[in-house]
């Protein structure tokens, strides 16, 4: 255990947010997603849902306000428009670290090419639909450094 870290992160995961460069994206997905099938590098965490996972998250990692869209969840099939509260569940928190940072919805199809470019998947077992996100890293401009 360490102090001020969610336990739900494993190891494994905290290497890979600590790897990741600025740009790299990271994909946490529900228990339908296909993360195995595209993940360069995957983390399951079967026993969390999106929420946990995700606020863990982006306890840690600095979202990338540079550019356009640093989060990106998946638009529903036949009806993009609509939001799930999946997509509700994402925005909730991304405002509690990033409050400026909408979420952007993109084809399932598109956002599957784009999860398997991204740096890692984490694999939850959220049972929600349309429980993915998908966040790119910023950068820190002022990192506190033990003395």
């Amino acid at each position: 255990m360490l102090i001020g870290l969610d336990p739900i992160l494993p190891p494994d995961l905290l290497s890979h947010l600590r790897a990741m460069g600025h740009g790299d994206e990271i994909v946490i997905a529900d228990g339908s997603f296909p993360a195995t099938t595209v993940a360069r590098r995957l983390v399951r965490i079967d026993g969390a849902g999106l929420r946990r996972v995700l606020r863990a998250v982006l306890a840690l990692l600095p979202l990338d306000e540079s550019e356009p869209d640093p989060v990106i969840g998946m638009q529903v099939i036949g009806d993009p428009g609509k939001w799930m509260p999946m997509h509700a569940e994402i925005a909730e928190a991304v405002a509690r670290v990033a409050p400026a940072v909408e979420t952007k919805l993109i084809d399932r199809h598109v956002f599957y090419r784009r999860a398997a470019e991204a740096f890692a998947v984490v694999a939850t077992g959220e049972t929600g639909f349309y429980g993915n996100v998908l966040l790119r890293k910023g950068t820190i401009e002022n990192p506190v450094v033990a003395g």
